[in-house]
């Protein structure tokens, strides 16, 4: 057969394999996006091929016989917030670089969940990584159909590996700052306080609080968006310059910011504010807001690990924990405290 005579049918892993001098099963593996077993010349004589021939893998087939599409859900609550675009705009990219792509499904209340256990979702996917505090592992590993869950949600369960941040440690860096600064009163802003996570954030600040001997004056309740610190803005103001403010998400700190920056710019270098985050507008002059991070590449990277190793699903390795770090403004502490920040862009 003459390679060109392929111009008038569909090209078919048999005709790449022929033109490559390789079987099937090689040239199959050789243009499988995941790692599998081929030596390197054989590998380029069959992209070669493929290139030449247009060739296109027909995904829908290969996952007939795989039981996947080379798919990873990922399980949010929502995403409305800066710090929600900085991570999921990262992690995105991290998975389609191991050449999987990503089912996003947003939950947002235990109705959802229900309604999703109801239809039968059952997707072929490789993985679900867990943010949604209104999903526990047990009842993704059913939605799904896998036993491949990593919880990111703060959540703890025996058969799936967890990853946090340590935020205790920057929560107390915080406040001892703000103490250094001469407060002794504080207000504290907090999203959603169902979530495991943001618990053990509040029951961290009340800790360091105390140890510092700040008084804590008020707690008020957002949910981690600009627009509820913007309305929360009036009540967090009212204890004046001489509170700090502790507010658990960036966005947060800036609406009450920029709702309230009439007062705010009376005594603009007595007010102290911090935030979580560390998102990259928290570095301006506009939003002098001290944050809380921890090593988003870091972070990834263990995610990623568990997508390809497979492997370490079979013994979860428990609670994977990333370090947090405490980053005044430069206002404060100096253009050096930001050599953490995570890069822009």
């Amino acid at each position: 057969m003459s390679f060109n005579d392929t111009s008038s049918r569909k090209i078919t892993i048999a005709d790449v394999a022929a033109l490559a001098g390789v079987s099937r099963a090689i040239a199959s593996r050789a243009l499988s996006p995941e790692e599998r077993p081929v030596s390197a010349e054989k590998k380029a004589r069959v992209l070669a091929a493929a290139e030449q021939l247009g060739f296109k893998p027909n995904l829908i087939a290969r996952s007939l016989k795989s039981r996947t599409l080379n798919l990873v859900a990922v399980v949010v609550n929502h995403i409305h917030d800066f710090s929600d675009l900085v991570l999921f705009d990262r992690l995105i990219a991290a998975i389609q670089d191991t050449g999987k792509q990503v089912v996003l499904l947003r939950v947002g209340s235990l109705d959802r969940v229900e309604e999703f256990l109801r239809n039968g979702v059952a997707w072929h996917v490789d993985a679900a990584l867990v943010f949604s505090d209104f999903a526990d592992a047990a009842t993704v590993r059913t939605m799904f159909r896998n036993d491949r869950v990593v919880m990111l949600n703060g959540m703890r369960d025996a058969n799936a590996p967890s990853i946090v941040a340590d935020e205790a440690t920057p929560i107390a860096a915080a406040v001892a700052h703000a103490r250094a600064r001469g407060k002794t009163r504080a207000v504290l802003v907090t999203g959603r306080q169902t979530s495991p996570v943001e618990q053990a954030r509040i029951a961290a600040y009340r800790a360091a609080l105390a140890a510092q001997g700040l008084a804590l004056l008020a707690e008020h309740v957002g949910d981690y968006s600009y627009e509820s610190g913007r309305s929360l803005s009036a009540a967090v103001l009212r204890e004046g310059p001489e509170a700090a403010i502790f507010a658990t998400a960036d966005a947060m700190a800036m609406g009450v910011i920029d709702a309230g920056r009439a007062d705010i710019a009376r005594k603009p270098g007595d007010w102290a504010f911090y935030g979580f985050d560390a998102l990259p507008l928290a570095r301006s002059e506009a939003y002098p807001i001290s944050s809380i991070g921890y090593d988003l590449e870091a972070y990834i990277a263990r995610v990623i690990e568990h997508l390809r190793q497979p492997e370490l699903f079979e013994r979860p390795a428990g609670v994977i924990t990333i370090p947090g770090s405490f980053m005044p403004h430069p206002s404060c502490g100096g253009p050096a405290a930001f050599e953490r920040w995570p890069a822009e862009g």
